[in-house]
């Protein structure tokens, strides 16, 4: 079930998915509009008679001037698009150009005119003329003279945020509340229950107790992009196995690769182990719902370009580490989930790989100290980055890996900056955490 939910909101996800949806409920509006026109006489004297029609001419003429003017509009939104996606390649990487298609609002905007020339050609359609016979749908032509208003409306708000949207601290807003909404979604999900660090527990005893060992081998090339956590732990407890999977979601793998190991004491036919394989989803991206190295690593993109001799931006560089500094400080407080998962008798189920506090460590800063070489202002906001995420962290090996980074960091000043008194504040600011 949670393996169709990933599939449905990857389809959200499309541009195109909104804006066809759009479309089809404006062609069923129409019908239905004109449907009831057929059955229901509106009356056109006193107010109504500024907002109805009375004539055919002028019904056809005005629902002409609304749906060639939705369809040139319509084509003037798709090119401001492309042209902020165009910028949005050059500026921040052609990586980032997923999350400008998935905006909600540009994908609204562009189904909202277009099916409002769709519209317009139905109801104008339905209009009929001849002696002694007269329909005029005076409804529907109302609701396309109140949509031709909202759509002016909404060209405002889509220039308004096209215009915002490509700004480098917006940028990296979105992507840090992305970052903030996988912790809400990743860390209290639990694949089957998990081993306390009291459990005393021997894997290769519990390995050994196993017959037969059947490698589980991918069908495909490209990036884990999802696991179904609940029904990979089922199908492995209903053939009474331990599967030592050595994969996560966001790595490359290849057809033919054995991402894990099936431990059973019965032989399985292909139809069993398509029950495990049947829970990996494979596709030729990254994909950020399972993976949050994967949105850490779209802002260290940001940061390591505006430090690249070609765009010197140092001030971009230093908003992604204040948002890095805020991503790890909420990492020193969140549960990492064990290693190891239990099916409901406590058996032993699934040996799982997961990334710990230092690989997110690493992740977030080593490349952008590489590029920090020389520029005073991003290695000293490195120094002052990692002193306040020690501040938060609690555990000794957190403590650790934070101090390995910050005498990275102090190496890379002593061998870049040509200025004593630069150095000299770099050291007083690291006695706070070495």
């Amino acid at each position: 079930m949670k393996k169709l939910l990933f599939l449905f909101k990857r389809l959200k996800s499309t541009f195109w998915f909104i804006p066809v949806l759009i479309i089809i409920l404006s062609i069923f509006l129409s019908i239905g509009l004109v449907s009831l026109d057929q059955v229901v006489t509106l009356p056109h004297e006193g107010l109504a008679r500024f907002f109805f029609v009375n004539s055919a001419d002028s019904a056809r003429s005005i629902l002409s001037t609304i749906s060639g003017a939705m369809i040139g509009v319509a084509s003037t939104v798709f090119s401001i698009t492309l042209v902020a996606l165009t910028l949005a390649s050059s500026q921040f990487g052609p990586r980032l150009i997923r999350n400008f298609m998935y905006v909600r609002l540009n994908q609204i905007v562009l189904g909202s005119y277009v099916s409002t020339y769709i519209y317009c050609l139905f109801v104008l359609n339905a209009i009929k003329e001849s002696d002694g016979y007269t329909f005029m749908p005076s409804l529907s032509i109302l609701v396309a003279i109140i949509a031709a208003f909202i759509n002016i409306l909404l060209l405002i708000v889509f220039i308004h945020q096209i215009a915002t949207s490509i700004q480098a601290d917006k940028v990296i807003s979105d992507i840090s509340d992305i970052i903030s909404n996988q912790f809400q979604s990743l860390y209290p999900d639990k694949m089957g229950e998990e081993l306390t660090p009291e459990t005393p527990l021997n894997v290769e005893f519990i390995k050994s107790e196993y017959l037969i060992q059947t490698p589980i081998t991918s069908k495909k090339n490209g990036y884990i992009q999802y696991i179904d956590n609940d029904a990979l732990l089922e199908a492995v407890s209903d053939l009474n196995a331990v599967l030592d999977l050595d994969f996560k979601p966001g790595n490359y793998i290849v057809d033919g690769l054995e991402i894990g190991l099936l431990y059973s004491n019965e032989t399985l036919d292909e139809k069993q182990l398509e029950s495990i394989t049947n829970q990996f989803v494979i596709g030729k991206t990254k994909n950020a719902q399972q993976d949050l190295e994967f949105s850490i690593l779209q802002m260290v993109e940001i940061a390591s370009r505006a430090l690249s001799p070609g765009v010197n931006d140092p001030f971009t560089a230093i908003t992604c580490i204040d948002n890095l500094t805020s991503t790890l400080c909420h990492l020193t407080q969140v549960k990492f989930p064990s290693n190891y998962r239990m099916d409901n008798d406590r058996h032993l189920r699934i040996i799982t790989e997961h990334l710990s506090f230092e690989d997110f460590l690493d992740s977030a800063f080593n490349q952008i100290r590489q590029y920090s070489a020389g520029c005073t202002s991003v290695i000293l906001k490195l120094m002052d980055a990692l002193i306040t995420i020690n501040k938060f962290a609690k555990k000794a090996v957190y403590k650790q890996a934070l101090i390995k980074h910050a005498e990275m960091v102090v190496n890379v000043g002593k061998a870049s900056l040509k200025e004593k008194r630069d150095l000299d504040l770099l050291l007083v600011r690291s006695k706070a955490i070495l």
